[in-house]
């Protein structure tokens, strides 16, 4: 029986190292001043510079402003909801740094690789048992072809 659960273990994915509560201060994205307004004002956050602007000098009535009081907990901070971190691959050499460390940070395939590369990559993460976030990215539309 002892036998049969280490080799259970040895091929399962590996687990993370904690798993601390993640707690976010605001989830709510703060949009930036008059982007509701104007088409051509992107929401993405920009700080106002204006001499002027109410909005800059934080009168009542205005929207929030993006402020370090928002950050979160340093010890969970960039932890996925799966417990470990990322770090991302960009060829099977990458994968020996996560060796010693598998159980704190996943790997994550890069965007541009080419489909045999991907599978050389997760077939090595599977032997150095280091968990791949996006290993079925772009495989299953080729083989449903």
């Amino acid at each position: 029986w002892r036998t049969f659960c280490r080799q259970l273990v040895s091929t399962m994915a590996p687990a993370p190292l904690s798993r601390p509560k993640i707690v976010k201060k605001r989830t709510k994205k703060i949009r930036r001043f008059q982007s509701d307004r104007f088409m051509r004002v992107p929401e993405s956050w920009r700080k106002p510079h204006g001499i002027d602007s109410a909005y800059r000098r934080r009168f009542r009535g205005t929207g929030p402003i993006v402020k370090i009081g928002y950050g979160s907990n340093k010890k969970t901070r960039h932890i996925l909801p799966c417990g470990f971190k990322k770090f991302t691959i960009r060829n099977e050499k990458e994968l020996e740094v996560l060796l010693m460390h598998n159980r704190t940070y996943a790997a994550e395939i890069a965007h541009n690789l080419s489909i045999p590369k991907r599978r050389a990559i997760v077939e090595r993460a599977k032997q150095l048992n280091i968990k791949v976030l996006n290993e079925n990215a772009r495989l299953a539309t080729e083989e449903s072809e």
